[in-house]
């Protein structure tokens, strides 16, 4: 080796080592490694280094959480054609949240390699939710910016959508929302709700509503209102056909 390749080449730090460790377990190869590295400095991080050219990840963050709300806002519009605009914001909104995001961080040990700075490492920080959820977006973000969106799906593939199909965000839709989730998921057909009767005086009116499934009645709801009728019958269904598929 030459004096002049010797000069040049820089040690391979416990820090490289680390990230080297999470993309090959995630089997992500980025081609810029900066982004990622980028990705998990906390501000702590650089506020101790500052003579340093680090910068945070709050930039990546901002981009990583427009990525994802992209790419579940498009997953979703496919896979559910009859939901509407309110429950597809609803269930898009219990998937980005903090609480999902940590979720998602800690399956992919994220907290681990979160670049901290002491005070901040000692107090907790490397667990603390807020800093975790920003960790999965900000790596969202670099993911984009080094290899594209159809990269940013690939992991998505892996680490969301599979939770999304299982129902693990279906307690945040309604009943008939639910039922349409749990119909599309388990036996496909087209649901269908009537209102049977109408009782009482105007000013206390009930409603008898019944849903059915490709004909087949699948549950009935008696409410002061159509809307709460049908919920309930769409909650009886869907309590009838979980039943019978246990």
């Amino acid at each position: 080796m030459t004096k002049t390749h010797r000069e040049f080449k820089k040690p391979f730090s416990r820090r490289d080592r680390q990230f080297k460790q999470l993309q090959e377990k995630m089997n992500i190869e980025f081609h810029n490694e900066e982004l990622l590295k980028h990705a998990f400095t906390h501000s702590s991080y650089v506020n101790e280094h500052r003579k340093k050219p680090y910068e945070d990840n709050e930039r990546l963050e901002f981009l990583g959480d427009a990525v994802l709300e992209l790419t579940i806002s498009h997953y979703l519009f496919n896979k559910y054609p009859l939901m509407s605009e309110g429950d597809l914001t609803k269930l898009r909104a219990a998937i980005v949240c903090e609480p999902s995001l940590v979720m998602f961080a800690n399956e992919s040990d994220f907290g681990k390699y979160v670049l901290l700075g002491k005070g901040e490492e000692l107090t907790g920080g490397r667990t603390r939710p807020a800093l975790l959820a920003d960790v999965f977006e900000a790596f969202v973000g670099a993911l984009f910016l080094d290899q594209g969106m159809n990269a940013v799906l690939s992991f998505l593939e892996k680490i969301i959508f599979p939770k999304i199909d299982s129902g693990a965000f279906s307690h945040m839709m309604d009943y008939k929302s639910q039922l349409q989730e749990f119909v599309q998921r388990q036996t496909k057909g087209l649901l269908e709700y009537k209102i049977l009767q109408e009782k009482g005086p105007a000013h206390s009116k009930e409603f008898v509503s019944q849903v059915s499934l490709n004909g087949e009645v699948l549950g009935s709801g008696q409410g002061k209102s159509k809307k709460e009728a049908e919920q309930l019958a769409a909650q009886k269904a869907l309590t009838a056909l979980k039943q019978h598929t246990e």
